[in-house]
Formats: C-alpha cells, sequence, structure tokens
C-alpha cells in the first residue's frame, strides 16, 4: 500500500471547512492525511448568519462540522493554535503554540480581516468590529452599559452590525463615508429608497461623512468627530468599513500576491508555489478578490479537483447577490451600473411603497445585462437567469419589473425557457442539465430526493422555487402524473378534501380517514384535516375528536419558544387599546415575571410563560377584557392599522374603525396558512397595506382593496383588485375572496404563492369574486356568515372547561413546574438561558 500524503488545512472558517468537507465527502482521504489550523477556539460556523446570534442562537446552532465528522475521517484538529510561519524550503507549518506540522500540499483559507479606518482613537474602550461570535460576545456585554451605538461603514455588514445594536436596545447611528449605502450594490436612486427603508425602522443614517477623532472620557467611548466639524455622541463603535484579504503568511514566505493584496491562484487555485493553493477570501484571481461564500465554495471545490486530478476550474465569478438587510430586500446583478457602452435603463420606483427597480438592457433592446432590486427582490433568480443565459427578452420588458395590470404573466420567466447549462444553483453550480438528469434519468421525483443527491439547494436555499419549478416541469413532460395528494393516507387533494368534508358533512378526521382514506394519519394530513374542519364547522379545536389533529400550537393555544415556554399573545384589533388593558397586561407580566415586547402587528407579545400558567395567565386577561389573538394558528393573525382620519392630518377615513370591523369579523378564521392584513387612512400607506394578504388603503371616494400580498421570506407587493369602494362592498368581496381561498388553496400555501398559481391570474379571480362566473358566491358568502355567526374565543372556552385543562400540565404525574426552564436577565428583562448558562445555573441548583 502507498503512503498517504499529508495536506494541511490553514483556517476552518466557512470555505476551508467546504474543502475538508468535499475531501472527506468524495472519499479521498484514503490517499490523505488532513491536519486543519483552527485559529478560534470553535469549528467552522456559519458567519453568513452571524446575527442570528443575537436573535438567540448559540455558537452549536451556528455550527457547520456534524459532530463526528472530523473524528470518524481522521481530520486532526488544531483548535485555538494560530498557524504562524510557512517554511516553503522544508515544507513544514510553524504555529503559535510551537507545533511544526509537515505537508506534501498546503491550503490557505485564512480569509479576511475587518478593515478599521486609522482613524485616532480608535482603540478606545467601546470599539468593535464585527467578525466573529468573541466579537459579537464582546459587543452584547458592552451594550448593557450603553445607549448610544454607531456603526462606522454602510456596507451590507455595516447594516447587519447596526440591525444588532438596535435589536439589543440603542439608540442606533450608521456612519458612512460614500455619499449612499452600498455604494458598490445599489446606484443613487437605489441608495435613497434604501436609505428611507432603514431611516423608517429606526436607523440614523449619516453619509458623505469623514471621522477624524473618537474622543474617549474616562477610559470609554464618548463621542465622534468629522471633517465637517460636527461631532456625535455615542457610547459604543462598532468598525465595518469593509474586509482584508489575510495573505500575511504568504507575504512572509514570499508567495506571489495580487495587485490588491490577497494570495495570487491561477484558475486551479494554484499559487505560485506549485505546493501551496489557495481558496476563499484570502485569494486573488486576475487581480479581484471575491468577498462572498458563494466563490469561496467555488474555489474549494476546484482546489479539491486540482489535489484528487479533477477537471474543474476556476474562471472567476459573478458577484450578483441578493441580500435581506433588517428585513429590507436589496439584490444587485449583473452590470447593475450600466457600464457596458449603449447600454440602457428601465427603472421604476414607488415612494410611497419604497420600491426601487432598474433593468439594464442592451442597446439592442434584446437581452438583460443586470439590475438592481431594493424593497422587492422576488423575481431576482428570474431575471438573473435571464442575464447568465442570455436569454431574449419579451417584447415589453418593463413587464419584468412592474406587474400588468391585468394579472397576466409577463413572457421569459419560466424555467422552461432555461438552456441546459444555466446554472440553478449557484453555491454548489449545479445546472440545470444534472437536476434534469436527477429527475427524468434516476427518477427522483421530490425536492428532498433532489437535493439529496444533487447538492442543489443545500447552500443558501434561494433556489429550492427554481428547483420545485423544474421538478414539475419535467414530471409533466414526461408523463408522469402530478402528484398533489396530501399523503399516502389519502388519494386527495386538500382542495378535493374540503369538498367532501362539505359536501358528506364529515365532522371528524376519523369519520374522513373511514371513508376516504387508510391507514391511521400522520403528521402533514392531521393538521392539514384539522384546519379544514375548523374553517368548515368552527368546532372547538381542543374539543376530544379534534384535539389529537393538532400540531404543538394549537394544542397549547400558544406559540413554543425555544426553550419550551411559550408565548402569550392577546387579541388587540386595530392596535386600540385602553389604558385598563394596558395596565392588565403589565400586571400580568410582572405577576408571571414574562418578557414582554411590542410587535410589528401592533400587539403586545408575552414570552416565557410555563405551560402550567398559561390557563391562570388567560383567565386573568380575559377577566380585564382580551381574548384570542390567535398567533399560534394558521388564522387570521392581525389588521394593522394607521391612525387615520381621527387623530392623522393627512387620513381621509378612519382606518382604526374599519381595521377593528375587519379584525372582529374575521378573528378565528382557519385557512390553510396565516393571514395578515392591514388599513391605511390614506395613499402614504403608513400601515403597509400593501405587504399583506389584504389591505385596504383609504382614498377620498372610499377604499382601494388589494390582495394576496406577502411579506414573509419572499416578499411580494399585494394586487389591486378593486378601487373606490365603500365598507359594505369591500366586506362583500372580502367574504368571497377568503372563503374562495380556503376552499381551493394548497395546504400551508399562503396568498401569494396561491395566486401566483392561479389560472388567469387577477382577471380570473375578479370574474369569480366580483362576476359571480362560477355562481358560488351566495354560498361563499353563507359559509362565511356561519364562521362569524359560530365565533368563541378559544381560551375563554378552555379555561371554562375542566377536561381541556387537564392537558395544561407539564408532567402527566406530577404538578411541579419544568426545572429545565431557565432565564438569564437582559436589558431590565430576561431572556432564555443559553446551552452553557443553563448547564451552569441547574449545577448551581444540584
Amino acid at each position: 500500500m502507498s503512503k498517504k500524503k499529508d495536506l494541511i488545512v490553514i483556517g476552518n472558517g466557512m470555505v476551508g471547512h467546504k474543502f475538508i468537507e468535499n475531501m472527506v465527502l468524495g472519499g479521498f482521504l484514503r490517499e490523505w492525511n488532513i491536519t486543519t489550523f483552527c485559529e478560534e477556539p470553535r469549528l467552522a460556523y456559519d458567519r453568513v448568519n452571524l446575527s442570528a446570534f443575537f436573535s438567540g442562537k448559540s455558537a452549536e446552532d451556528l455550527s457547520m462540522v456534524k459532530p463526528g465528522l472530523y473524528e470518524e475521517a481522521g481530520v486532526q484538529v488544531l483548535l485555538g493554535d494560530k498557524a504562524v510561519a510557512i517554511d516553503r524550503r522544508r515544507r513544514c507549518v510553524t504555529s503559535a503554540k510551537g507545533k511544526t506540522v509537515y505537508y506534501d500540499k498546503l491550503v490557505l483559507a485564512t480569509g479576511s480581516y475587518p478593515f478599521v479606518p486609522p482613524i485616532k482613537g480608535r482603540d478606545a474602550k467601546g470599539c468593535f468590529v464585527y467578525r466573529t461570535i468573541e466579537d459579537l460576545e464582546a459587543m452584547q456585554a458592552h451594550a448593557k452599559v450603553a445607549r448610544v451605538g454607531v456603526v462606522v461603514g454602510g456596507g451590507l455588514l455595516g447594516l447587519e452590525a447596526a440591525n444588532a445594536l438596535k435589536n439589543m436596545g440603542l439608540a442606533t447611528h450608521v456612519v458612512e463615508f460614500a455619499p449612499r449605502l452600498m455604494a458598490l450594490q445599489v446606484d443613487e436612486a437605489g441608495g435613497m429608497i434604501l436609505r428611507r427603508k432603514i431611516e423608517a425602522l429606526g436607523v440614523e443614517v449619516h453619509t458623505n461623512m469623514s471621522t477624524t477623532e473618537i474622543v474617549a472620557e474616562r477610559g470609554r467611548v464618548a463621542r465622534m468627530l468629522f471633517a465637517d466639524q460636527s461631532e456625535l455622541a455615542t457610547d459604543m463603535i462598532v468598525f465595518s468599513a469593509g474586509i482584508r484579504p489575510r495573505d500575511e503568511l504568504a507575504r512572509k514566505c514570499e508567495l506571489a500576491l495580487g495587485n490588491r493584496g490577497g494570495v495570487a491562484i491561477d484558475e486551479r487555485c494554484q499559487t505560485s508555489d506549485p505546493d501551496i493553493l489557495a481558496i476563499g477570501e484570502c485569494a486573488s484571481f486576475n487581480n479581484q478578490l471575491y468577498g462572498l461564500v458563494a466563490p469561496g465554495y467555488h474555489m474549494a471545490r476546484v482546489a479539491v479537483d486540482a489535489l484528487t486530478g479533477g477537471e474543474e476550474r476556476f474562471g472567476g465569478f459573478d458577484m450578483s447577490t441578493k441580500l435581506k438587510l433588517m428585513g429590507v430586500d436589496v439584490a444587485s446583478f449583473g452590470d447593475a451600473f450600466a457600464a457596458q457602452p449603449g447600454a440602457r435603463v428601465i427603472s421604476f420606483m414607488n415612494t410611497t411603497s419604497n420600491v426601487y427597480k432598474k433593468l439594464v438592457v442592451s442597446a439592442d433592446g434584446k437581452l438583460l445585462l443586470g439590475g438592481i432590486m431594493v424593497g422587492d427582490a422576488s423575481n431576482y433568480g428570474q431575471l438573473l437567469q435571464l442575464v447568465q443565459n442570455k436569454i431574449a427578452l419579451p417584447p415589453h420588458p418593463e413587464d419584468l419589473i412592474v406587474a400588468p395590470r391585468d394579472g397576466a404573466k409577463p413572457a421569459g420567466l419560466g424555467v422552461e425557457a432555461l438552456p441546459d447549462s444555466a446554472t440553478i444553483c449557484s453555491c454548489l453550480n449545479v445546472t440545470k442539465k444534472t437536476i434534469c438528469s436527477a429527475i427524468c434519468d434516476d427518477k427522483l421525483h421530490t425536492v428532498a430526493a433532489i437535493k439529496g443527491q444533487t447538492k442543489a439547494g443545500t447552500g443558501c436555499g434561494s433556489c429550492t422555487t427554481l428547483i420545485t419549478d423544474l421538478l414539475k416541469k419535467e414530471l409533466k413532460k414526461a408523463g408522469v402524473a402530478v402528484n398533489n395528494h396530501i399523503c399516502e393516507h389519502f388519494g386527495y387533494s386538500r382542495q378535493e378534501l374540503y369538498h367532501l368534508i362539505r359536501v358528506h358533512e364529515i365532522r371528524s378526521f376519523d369519520d374522513l380517514l373511514a371513508r376516504h382514506g387508510k391507514g391511521k394519519g400522520c403528521e402533514i394530513c392531521k393538521p392539514a384535516v384539522a384546519s379544514i374542519l375548523a374553517s368548515t364547522w368552527n368546532e372547538h379545536i381542543l374539543s376530544k375528536r379534534h384535539l389529537p389533529l393538532q400540531d404543538t400550537n394549537d394544542r397549547f393555544m400558544a406559540n413554543v419558544q425555544r426553550d419550551g415556554t411559550y408565548s402569550v399573545v392577546p387579541r388587540v384589533a386595530g392596535g386600540e387599546i385602553t389604558p385598563e388593558q394596558l395596565i392588565a397586561l403589565g400586571q400580568v407580566a410582572k405577576k408571571y415575571n414574562l418578557y414582554s415586547k411590542i410587535t410589528g402587528g401592533q400587539r403586545v407579545d408575552l414570552f416565557g410563560a410555563r405551560l402550567e400558567q398559561l390557563p391562570d395567565i388567560w383567565a386573568e386577561l380575559i377577566a380585564a377584557g382580551f381574548e384570542s389573538g390567535h398567533a399560534y394558528g394558521k388564522a387570521l393573525r392581525t389588521v394593522k392599522s394607521c391612525v387615520g382620519s381621527t387623530w392623522c392630518r393627512y387620513g381621509v377615513q378612519d382606518s382604526v374603525g374599519f381595521a377593528i370591523t375587519l379584525e372582529n369579523r374575521y378573528k378565528g378564521l382557519r385557512s390553510p396558512h396565516k393571514l395578515k392584513s392591514a388599513v391605511s387612512g390614506c395613499a402614504r400607506e403608513c400601515a403597509e397595506a400593501q405587504g399583506k394578504d389584504f389591505g385596504i388603503i383609504a382614498t377620498e371616494k372610499g377604499y382601494n382593496l388589494y390582495l394576496c400580498g406577502n411579506g414573509g421570506m419572499k416578499p411580494q407587493h399585494a394586487q389591486l383588485f378593486a378601487a373606490d369602494l365603500d365598507e359594505a362592498t369591500v366586506l362583500k368581496y372580502l367574504d368571497r375572496f377568503l372563503m374562495f381561498y380556503i376552499r381551493t388553496a394548497d395546504k400551508l400555501q399562503r396568498t401569494a404563492t396561491w395566486f401566483n398559481n392561479l389560472e388567469g391570474g387577477m382577471d380570473y379571480l375578479k370574474q369569480v369574486i366580483i362576476e359571480d362566473s362560477l355562481g358560488i358566491c351566495e354560498e361563499l358568502e353563507r359559509d362565511m356568515a356561519h364562521i362569524i355567526a359560530t365565533y368563541e374565543c378559544e381560551w375563554k372556552a378552555a379555561i371554562n372547561d375542566e377536561e381541556k385543562l387537564k392537558q395544561f400540565r407539564p408532567f402527566v404525574n406530577a404538578r411541579e413546574p419544568d426545572r429545565s426552564i431557565v432565564f438569564v436577565s437582559e436589558r431590565a428583562q430576561h431572556r432564555p438561558a443559553a446551552w452553557k448558562e443553563k448547564a451552569t445555573a441547574v449545577e448551581e441548583m444540584i
């Protein structure tokens, strides 16, 4: 047997880990011994989603290394030991702890470091960078004694850092030297819209600002001085002014560097030394540095091929990107700044809804070259494919960014128009041909199976929609019936089950299963049938025959949190609340030691309730006039409103009154997915009605009704359904719309997705709802009338029923509380303890 060769990987960040993972999963450790230097005290973690640390995710949650992967493969990890020197002649690496390791081949994956401008006073206490978990822990500790935080740098990481400061309760500012935020990704118009959206979230933005000095008082940061003689008081500063490649090891051992730093590499990721490769942010290809993870992953694949006889090459990387910053969509792709000769621009800007979209097209108008999107980037993936694959534009390219009034879908956006060479998954370089082969040749007929074999969609996940569309198209093309059965226990779709339940007056899951199904049911069909039964007959979800169907949230009528506690969310219709009710909320929160937060839906959430406390908490809230807010159910959540004409000088209708009418009418309505709504009192749209499942905007003549919007993971603007309606007509149309959606949508399908799949689009919906083309409007109105007439507060009914209350016990055979629930004080309230904190607390109790 031939002796294994020795391979050293310096750096165990996302790219370094991806390289090792590819070596392990490819079976190449039969030929190689791998040693990796990991400077940080933990293995690779998801630095892209580092901000989630402030939302409660632990270092373990963010870890990218599956437990046991390295140990089982025999990878030697030098944790917390920094490589400090490379001896190319002896082919060895020396660490900070004095360890010397020899290599046959070496891979540099040292990444980058945050650039801190040479500002006087930058080392004062209270100055931080935003790069590692240790940085975030230090920021978190300092924020407890700070009130104002400033981020220096208005790029991607800067805005993420600003979001972190804001979430820590600090008054937050962003200071940017350039004339706009994200100057490398968006143009002036896009920057203006982005600034408006960021400032609307409570972050103050300062552009064209040059910091000259940071002044400390009593050993701590006190204020910043600027070149224009102004100053800004602050307790905390986070530098996020860009990154620089960590190439110090390469410099010391005299490897060739790029013009702007970084280790120079060729298309095989080879450095000037034939035994050393470089990948990720530390590498410079054709004098270009790549600060995104996707090109780093591509380099990792190329480096594996270079060491194992593969053929893949690195020829540069498209730096197009789609981001969600503080809840704001930002996308930039292709020739975003129209740099190509003769390039022309098509742009759309709506300063009411703060949306900006720009397309850059070729001189002859036939090809899309690039674009910028701020506020709505829902079709980014499809537009990027048009650029990458040079697909001809439709006759009216503006339809790609402005939805046609007739509801029709623009041509040229379907997956069937993409060539086989189109890259569907950029993170892992998976083409359309590879996915189609997996579907047709390997007979993979589920998205999960496709992901498992091709790895497409397992990176950032943004291509999952395209994979799903490809699967449906290929199966249809092959003559394979696309099974829309809800699960293996029912040979019916959700829509068909709804009609069976309604027509045959079936009132229980057991009856439905006996008459139209097989087996015992599962976690897919049970909650779906429970929802259908609730939206048809409106019986209490905790009644004996319905209780076994409910998921955790519905079973306990509260949202379970990550530490096993629950949230309490009473209904606050239209955001209108009396002083007595505010006092009651405060008294309950104080009595039961609950974390309280005002939400974006104009309600107060109380977090940290133990299971056995829920009935007592709700008894007190109901006594104060509250009722269930249905935050736990696939039902109407809230109807948000601005203050409208009652108080606002711009309001033209009573938006609060109408919002309360809507919420009281549709409260408790069970549906395939959650429903959100809003009413704005004028065209300024302060309630953000166009991002809701159904939204109403007041006009001088009445109300405009918008349908099928979505502000979640894939934001989509609602479309205008009808204009200048009186209240009675709005209610009539909504009754019909909501019941039609409940009847025809698939399981867990939001109104936006349902509408996107609706043949005929908005024209068809108007025919059904307004013109009654199907002859069912009277039935839809009657069904809604039944729901309204039979409404009852689920919690009020539960606390008056001893049988229902029996399930609110943490242990069947004991009444004592769950001792594993541990809280940590933070910002005058508390939060769930992280695992390490919980372990310490449990040890102290023992």
